[in-house]
């Protein structure tokens, strides 16, 4: 940041070098600026330097008019046929990819471990950036100020039993959950007691996922069940709660980024859509027999287009839930068996469900029933229209991006994420983690679908740990990644140039 004292000759140095690196934008008249302007508008008068120091257009109000116009016009350039939900700062991937190769350790991040806590399970951000909360095996949960990498408490007997995820309802409010079947609510201004807790489940608890159109909270286990907490009228005792869904083998559950669908997967190689959700409605499904009677491989494909895609066969859910004919669309259930590379011909277990921030994808890590080889892949929603309008779901999966993983810490799982713009993936390999993009620009997925399947970039392989990464979690509003192992240790990154 320029002070007062700054000479002005370094000023359009400085200024210069924003805007080649797409860090700011570019001033109407600027020669950036300039190369994108349709050539029939006039130029902006240079400006002046008036004898009070401020600067001068010489044009007044209407050249200061023209000047924002001019900005709107070249920002709007950039996000037509782009989509609502897209940033106008995308095409800066020099930028993006300069500070992603550019990740490395902090030093401060050294003394992050304990000898007390156990192994990492879980990282988690609060929505702001300002606290990272760390789930750990025995029974504790770690807080800490990501910035300054200062110790904020340990919270020593969070659970009876190790603690497997936590979940950030607003800046304030947060959740967890134990293999001791309850989930807790916690408020960072009073962590000396938690806010209640909450009985529902039969086994081990292991996702929280939140609603923040309706406020419900949304918990999984291995017993199987789904069920919706009403944190709307929630008091010491807990708050009331209902079983959603039910299936056997269920690994991890996540919900869409606008909560219109929830997708679950299952260690016998399952993942399962429900489309137009409403969790208001309780869903009682068929015997699981019936659903894996009728599995049905997902092809690749080679489609290039969200919007211009066909139905496939075999992922009618006419056929799959012959009971769900004539009922309301709500809730309506896709099962899919989603291809796998190299897996064409045997089981494999989905360990780990993330979703695209933009909710343009899934990424999932899945390992095959021998645990000989482990998989990141990528699967692209599709808009298609349905073959049946009161049934058929909204869309599939295309497989459009894959990785083979290092084939270390088997029986464990390794939970990957998305960065927040949703151009890079940071997936636990081995003692390390690996940054992985769509491409070598470090693109946006829209961007960047190929026609047939490919590879996932390795951007960068950073290894700073002495154990096994279990999980990984990137900084809602800085540029900084945390990654667990199961030694307990805590690692921080970001830029170093």
């Amino acid at each position: 940041k320029y002070s007062d004292s700054d000479s002005d000759s370094d000023m359009p140095y400085f200024r210069a070098c924003l805007h080649i690196e797409g860090l700011v934008a570019p001033i109407a008249g600027s020669p950036v600026l300039a190369e994108r302007e349709p050539r029939s508008r006039p130029a902006v008068a240079p400006l002046k330097k008036c004898t009070d120091g401020s600067s001068d257009t010489g044009g007044g109000s209407d050249t200061d008019s023209f000047r924002g116009a001019s900005l709107f016009s070249w920002l709007q350039s950039r996000t037509i046929r782009r989509g609502v939900f897209v940033d106008p700062a995308r095409d800066n991937f020099r930028t993006m990819t300069s500070l992603y190769r550019s990740m490395n350790p902090a030093v401060e991040s050294v003394n992050l471990g304990t000898q007390t806590h156990g192994a990492v399970f879980n990282l988690e951000y609060s929505p702001d950036g300002s606290v990272l909360t760390v789930a750990c095996e025995q029974t504790e949960v770690l807080l800490f100020d990501p910035i300054s990498s200062r110790h904020i408490k340990t919270l020593t007997e969070a659970h009876e039993d190790c603690v497997n995820n936590i979940r950030f309802l607003d800046n304030r409010l947060f959740a967890t959950c134990s293999d001791d079947t309850t989930i807790a609510l916690w408020d960072l201004r009073k962590l000396n007691s938690k806010v209640c807790s909450l009985h529902g489940h039969a086994s081990w608890v292991k996702n929280i996922e939140y609603d923040t159109n309706t406020r419900l909270l949304v918990t999984s286990g291995f017993d199987g069940n789904v069920i919706t907490w009403d944190t709307n009228r929630f008091t010491e005792d807990g708050c009331p709660h209902k079983k959603f869904f039910h299936t056997r083998y269920l690994m991890r559950m996540r919900l869409t980024p606008d909560c219109s669908k929830m997708l679950i997967s299952t260690s016998s190689g399952y993942l399962l859509i429900l489309h137009d959700l409403d969790l208001t409605q309780s869903l009682e499904v068929g015997s699981y027999r019936m659903l894996r009677a009728r599995r049905t491989p997902l092809s690749s494909g080679t489609s290039t287009s969200r919007s211009a895609c066909t139905p496939r066969q075999g992922n009618d859910s006419s056929k799959l839930h012959p009971h769900r004919e004539g009922l309301s669309p709500r809730n309506s259930l896709e099962v899919l068996t989603p291809e796998i590379p190299g897996e064409r011909d045997r089981g494999n277990c989905i360990t780990s469900l993330q979703l695209h921030p933009k909710g343009w994808a899934t990424l999932i890590r899945c390992s095959s029933n021998t645990d000989d080889q482990e998989w990141t892949c990528v699967y692209e929603f599709q808009e298609g229209a349905p073959t049946r309008p009161l049934v058929s779901p909204r869309c599939s999966l295309r497989l459009t991006h894959y990785i083979e993983e290092a084939n270390v810490g088997r029986g464990y799982i390794k939970e990957l994420c998305f960065s927040p713009d949703g151009r890079l993936i940071c997936s636990p390999y081995g003692y390390g983690v690996r940054l992985l993009a769509f491409d070598e620009r470090c693109g946006e997925l829209v961007d960047c679908l190929p026609i047939q399947t490919s590879c996932l970039r390795e951007i960068r392989s950073i290894y700073s740990h002495s154990d096994v990464v279990l999980t990984t979690k990137f900084s809602p509003t800085h540029c900084q990644l945390a990654s667990g192992c199961l030694s307990g240790r805590v690692a921080l990154y970001q830029p170093k140039f």
